[in-house]
């Protein structure tokens, strides 16, 4: 399972020509015809033996399909209102996971985007579904961004159709595509959260032997786990079996959805998600102090002006320690704590790259504890801005390949807040993003220009949002 914050999984390699002849099954179609006169199927075509060999995965020990919840074909009456409690994808605005990966810092952002996207996973049958951006960081740098595609059934349950994957290289550059499949191209419409999932259930994830493949059975139900604000009550543990043969746990919650996934060392866990975690009110007053303190000492970070970086990180510092007196989220105050050491060890080894990066980090965490009381829209304009600041400490540093993940990452989360603004002031902020584009192609890698162009988004960009 790909969007909803799995962690990375090991892929297959293999380019196995299995898709569309090859599945010789009949939900796979190679063309975007409505296929009039078809009917609805009764069941969801499976993988052959002969696929499952094809991919190596002759020795796995899958379930028997007796077991099995996601043979039987779904209807969609009302597909984009996603509901079930366990996996409430169309009510989740924003979500943010913590964790490690291969032993460094690992941080997820997924945003649910107000486009749909029309599938056809059978002949003749289509279905809308909800388009979801999963947005993953390796060591505060962009890693994997995936565009999940789910939908409803009448009975509640949840389906996975597809998947956008795009890995990157520590230069912002798309290293593989590997992992993206579409159902009803690359194979079935798989099963991602049952209607009322029991001990015992099994569904696959994940159906496409070669691509991705993951089935899952649920082991406990009824649990109570700590949440970001308090237990949580109801949640469902589910042994995964992956395409290498491993297993792992993987926790689901109500109001939530994923929730917990550990894999070999790997760890990703729920931080905070809203509306569940959001609270009435404005924020604390030490919150907006701790955000604002962090911002001013940027400027003297990349500068040099180590006295007056000290006394931003002072007073960041002040206003932390005052405002985790209150019930905060613990995996959130984790990676707060940790880049204010950070940002003290950066001022005082007078390391400006390093304390510019640092003061960018701490007022990108204090966006994250915001998020509890502002809209998403407004936490991803924040964001934005603040990787225009980081554009500036990798500018400054000579980093080409850190300036341009900064640009990219800065193209993906333009389209969270994009339908929220002004038409005319997003046509000025993607200019502005284009001329940083051109500024970093390999024949021009031009620090000089991009640093000017982030200089001019950068700053709070007074955008009002679009009427209704």
């Amino acid at each position: 399972m790909r969007g909803y914050w799995s962690i990375r999984r090991s892929r297959s390699v293999v380019i196995v020509s299995v898709v569309c002849a090859a599945l010789g099954v009949a939900g796979c179609s190679s063309g975007d015809g409505a296929g009039d006169g078809a009917s609805a199927p009764s069941t969801i075509p499976q993988p052959t033996r002969a696929q499952l060999v094809a991919a190596g995965l002759e020795k796995l020990p899958v379930a028997p399909e007796s077991k099995r919840l996601d043979i039987t074909a779904p209807r969609f009456s009302n597909p984009t209102k996603i509901t079930n409690p366990l996996f409430p994808i169309s009510r989740l605005r924003s979500v943010i996971f913590s964790g490690k990966v291969d032993g460094k810092p690992f941080h997820t952002e997924t945003t649910l985007l107000p486009q749909t996207r029309i599938i056809e996973w059978s002949p003749g049958q289509r279905v809308e579904a909800r388009v979801s951006q999963y947005f993953a960081y390796l060591d505060g740098r962009i890693e994997e961004i995936a565009l999940d595609y789910y939908a409803q059934a009448d009975d509640g349950s949840v389906w996975y159709l597809g998947e956008d994957v795009y890995d990157y290289d520590r230069n912002g550059l798309v290293d593989s595509t590997l992992g993206s499949w579409l159902a009803g191209k690359e194979g079935p419409v798989e099963m991602i959260m049952p209607a009322d999932p029991k001990v015992g259930d099994v569904h696959r994830a994940e159906n496409i032997p070669g691509i991705a493949f993951e089935e899952v059975e649920v082991k406990e139900t009824a649990k109570t786990v700590d949440g970001p604000a308090g237990p949580v009550q109801g949640a469902i543990v589910g042994r995964e079996l992956h395409d290498d043969g491993t297993y792992s746990d993987k926790v689901f919650a109500p109001g939530y959805g994923e929730f917990y996934s550990a894999h070999e060392g790997d760890t990703e866990a729920m931080a905070l998600a809203v509306p569940t975690d959001a609270l009435k009110g404005s924020a604390p007053a030490a919150l907006k102090t701790l955000s604002r303190a962090a911002h001013d000492a940027i400027d003297p970070a990349l500068s040099g002006n180590w006295k007056s970086a000290s006394q931003g990180l002072r007073t960041a510092s002040r206003a932390w320690v005052a405002y985790r007196r209150e019930q905060v989220p613990p995996r959130l105050a984790a990676e707060m704590n940790r880049a204010l050491k950070a940002l003290s060890s950066a001022i005082g080894k007078r390391d400006r790259t390093r304390a510019g990066s640092a003061a960018v980090d701490v007022a990108q965490s204090a966006l994250d504890f915001e998020l509890r009381y502002r809209p998403p829209a407004e936490i991803d304009l924040g964001r934005f801005e603040l990787w225009a600041n980081q554009i500036l400490v990798d500018a400054a540093a000579g980093d080409v390949g850190g300036v341009r993940s900064d640009v990219t990452t800065m193209e993906w989360i333009r389209d969270r807040f994009a339908g929220t603004i002004d038409p005319a002031d997003l046509t000025a902020l993607d200019a502005h993003l284009v001329a940083l584009r051109e500024t970093v192609a390999n024949e021009t890698e031009d620090l000089k220009t991009a640093a000017a162009e982030a200089r001019k988004l950068r700053r709070p960009l007074q955008l009002e949002p679009v009427s209704p």
